[in-house]
């Protein structure tokens, strides 16, 4: 299989620009040095990257939209029940999030998120990679797994549930150290319980009772 030259290129931009930023930040690092550590004229890096914003965003979104890609391999409604689906789908994306390096981009994209539009950018990836979740999520509720409501809506309610206990401390470093296995399985056990728990499906009775008001609306309107 012949290597394509112009994307070998656009990953050594990629891994140079990740390291720099990373080390010092977005201000310190510039595209002439990125240029010069990649190789190659600033033209090239500039058809690849039109702006230091983009570079930076794709920068940082890419080890995630890497990981993600094992990630949501876990959410397949057809095989799997949505606890079981959910419980390792959460604890691997919490292992990640909760990563010395993770906390480190997240960091840098908060501190650079007002600057020319690039935390639109950064939400707009962040969205694109929740369309997964959303699709497992409707494929459940379509199924009767669970109850039916905005797929869109309880994809991030999921993700915020998954933050909760531990990102916000880890962030802002009044917690020392990265989570082990086991309290991340636990954290992810207690959102996915409390997720399923507001999105469980109605009972009969319910689901009788809700068909019985809708009727009776429907013959109100009609009188």
């Amino acid at each position: 299989m012949q290597v394509n030259k112009s994307d070998i290129k656009r990953q050594a931009i990629l891994e140079t620009a990740y390291r720099l930023f990373r080390v010092q930040g977005f201000d310190k690092t510039s595209m002439d040095e990125i240029t010069a550590q990649v190789g190659g004229s600033k033209s090239t890096v500039y058809s690849h990257f039109p702006s230091k914003e983009g570079l930076f965003v794709e920068c940082m979104m890419a080890a995630l939209e890497n990981y993600m890609s094992g990630t949501l391999k876990y959410l397949d409604a057809s095989r799997a029940d949505p606890r079981a689906a959910l419980l390792n789908f959460g604890s691997s994306v919490l292992k990640f999030i909760c990563s010395p390096e993770q906390l480190e981009v997240r960091r840098l994209i908060i501190a650079e998120a007002a600057r020319s539009g690039t935390g639109k950018l950064f939400f707009g990836k962040l969205s694109a990679l929740r369309v997964k979740l959303s699709a497992f999520l409707a494929e459940c509720m379509a199924s009767g797994k669970l109850r039916h409501d905005d797929p869109d809506l309880a994809a991030e309610q999921l993700g915020a549930m998954l933050e909760a206990e531990m990102l916000e401390p880890l962030l802002l470093q009044v917690r020392e150290g990265s989570p082990d296995e086991q309290e991340i399985a636990l954290a992810a056990q207690r959102a996915v319980a409390t997720f399923l728990r507001a999105y469980a499906p109605n009972s009969p009775q319910e689901r009788q009772s809700r068909s019985g008001r809708a009727a009776k609306s429907s013959v109100r309107s009609a009188e």
